[in-house]
């Protein structure tokens, strides 16, 4: 009996609350559901995958290829007067407003008294070629390079190219350790990139960062035609001249050159001549100790009503 009356008023409740509900007002307009942000994060999903993981160990690919890298040292003849370089490396023009930027990674010469400068290298070829900067070697009337095994040999200019800046150098020596080639092509701004080279000429130090830029052109003098430079924030100092700047594979992709300074030492711009145009100087310097560049001779005048006549058929072909 007790059951029965008590469900009979829990029926009761039940239908007077229904009845108050639908005797309460009611609002003409209901507000819509706010939507979820198209990017939140929904409670219980997963976070977004993350683009970068950690960084690179180099410890393996400089073991592997810190071999080939050599040391350059070299006496030269100081001269009188500032050489091309000091300020803007392909600039004689002490107005232009770069000067005051870029600078050699070698003193320049002022007297006649010899001087001792230091650049880097790498050794492309197993009997003993190697390339380097142009302006490590300019005016060296001796040229040591030094192995990381502690060997030491006088090396022959094979040529050089000014407008490009890169020389072949070659040493007495066979079996040796050498660098693989890679396609800067491929390079992404972005990447991580290796330097090893002689700053202040600490023997094979290690520098790495990433590609900043790729096809930078470096305006002022003759290389602005010539070279458009890979960019990094690798840090670059006097001394990693002609050094080689390697991808994530181990392979050279570039040679350290030049560095955006107002005072000579690293201010996270450095730029790198791509290794396809160091090559291509390599087979010819070794062929012919210098490079050939085709040229297009145009001359410009002016056209006057008078010159279609005077030209032939080039002139009836104008009256068309």
């Amino acid at each position: 009996m007790s059951t029965y009356v008590a469900s009979h008023r829990l029926v009761g409740i039940v239908l007077m609350t229904t009845l108050m509900s639908a005797c309460a007002p009611q609002s003409s307009t209901a507000a819509p559901a706010a939507a979820p942000a198209a990017d939140s994060p929904q409670p219980g999903g997963s976070p977004a995958t993350p683009l970068v993981r950690g960084l690179p160990d180099f410890a393996g690919l400089v073991e592997q290829v810190g071999p080939a890298v050599v040391n350059v040292t070299v006496i030269e003849k100081r001269q009188r007067t500032p050489q091309r370089g000091f300020g803007n490396p392909f600039s004689d023009d002490n107005s232009d407003p770069f000067g005051d930027f870029f600078r050699r990674f070698q003193d320049q010469p002022r007297d006649n008294t010899p001087e001792e400068g230091v650049g880097s290298g790498f050794i492309v070829s197993s009997d003993g070629y190697i390339l380097t900067n142009t302006h490590v070697v300019d005016n060296a009337t001796r040229v040591t390079v030094r192995l990381t095994d502690r060997r030491e040999f006088q090396a022959k200019v094979i040529g050089s190219d000014d407008k490009s800046d890169v020389a072949l150098l070659k040493i007495e020596a066979k079996n040796l350790p050498t660098v693989k080639i890679g396609d800067p092509s491929r390079l992404r701004p972005g990447e991580w990139v290796v330097a090893i080279g002689s700053p202040f000429n600490f023997q094979n130090s290690v520098t790495a960062g990433i590609v900043s830029a790729i096809g930078r052109e470096v305006r002022g003098g003759s290389a602005y035609n010539y070279v458009n430079f890979i960019q990094t924030d690798v840090a670059v100092n006097p001394g990693n001249s002609g050094g080689p700047l390697f991808n994530m594979s181990g392979e050279v992709v570039g040679i350290n050159s030049q560095i955006y300074s107002n005072t000579g030492s690293y201010a996270g711009l450095s730029f790198a001549i791509p290794i396809d145009i160091a090559n291509n100087v390599r087979v010819q310097l070794a062929a012919t100790g210098h490079v050939t560049r085709g040229r297009i001779g145009v001359s410009i005048q002016q056209v006057t009503a008078h010159w279609p006549r005077a030209s032939g058929s080039i002139g009836r072909a104008a009256r068309r």
